[in-house]
């Protein structure tokens, strides 16, 4: 049967969209193409590190059609604030969503909410899907488990040509980002979290829960992830590939950032 690959988006700041020389900004141009042209969904749902939900054990979803831009970010200079990125929600895909979720006895809210910039800021520089995009919350907590979870809740979406895409960063210690601003070499915790990252990811689909968890333990996970918003929506993913393989992209570690873009699954010719 037919299904979607499953892509999981390092989407860097909002100056990715005016960054046109780095590299990330053309490996994203790249994923964007390879989407709208080989893959051609008929919607997008999509999971961003900057939302988690607010209730413990429950997500959220916006069932919305019409809603505004989250901008999500400070310190930069006004036309940040004037960008646009035109999209609209689908309810019927939202009701789509809700019923998988609580298929799988998950807890899930609709609400109202526009996209954050860990989803316009990074598509905007893939170029406009031109699909309904629908955007669901992270849990609360940072279990691996409950996220790998809410992946397979939502793995069959695909076989419907619904895209899920999943968005955070490979390795994001913003901490740190003013001792390695502007240098091109990653920390030593970025290079070495960003290679257990593809380890993990590339397992075998029967052992890949299990080392995606792992790696929430390691030694360098603090340093790689101060927080696990932007590791999470990768186990999200893992979970919605089912049996497919994951695969890096690309990377690039860039002080203690990494811009890793992972598929799940391959696409169809």
């Amino acid at each position: 049967m037919s299904r979607t690959p499953v892509y999981f988006l390092s989407h860097g700041g909002p100056n990715i969209m005016y960054d046109t020389d780095h590299p990330a900004f053309k490996k994203l141009q790249e994923i964007g193409k390879e989407i709208t042209t080989k893959v051609k969904p008929k919607a997008v749902v999509v999971f961003s590190a900057h939302w988690q939900a607010e209730r413990a054990g429950q997500i959220e979803i916006n069932s919305a059609e019409t809603t505004d831009l989250i901008y999500d970010f400070y310190g930069f200079p006004r036309k940040y604030f004037e960008e646009r990125y035109p999209n609209v929600g689908n309810k019927d895909l939202a009701a789509q969503v809700i019923e998988a979720v609580q298929a799988a006895h998950i807890d899930i809210k609709p609400v109202k909410r526009g996209l954050d910039h860990g989803v316009w800021a990074s598509f905007k520089v893939e170029n406009p899907l031109n699909v309904p995009i629908v955007q669901t919350s992270l849990f609360s907590s940072e279990d691996p488990h409950q996220h790998y979870r809410l992946g397979q809740a939502v793995a069959k979406l695909r076989e419907q040509n619904i895209q899920i895409i999943v968005s955070g960063m490979a390795v994001h210690n913003l901490r740190d980002l003013r001792f390695s601003y502007g240098g091109s070499k990653p920390l030593p915790y970025t290079a070495s979290f960003d290679e257990a990252l593809k380890r993990a990811v590339e397992s075998s689909p029967k052992d890949r829960e299990r080392m995606m968890a792992d790696l929430l333990k390691r030694p360098d996970a603090r340093q790689a992830h101060p927080t696990f918003d932007h590791l999470l929506p990768i186990h999200i993913g893992a979970g919605a590939a089912g049996e497919d393989r994951g695969k890096r992209l690309w990377t690039l570690g860039e002080g203690s950032l990494s811009w890793a873009q992972y598929r799940f699954g391959e696409v169809a010719v």
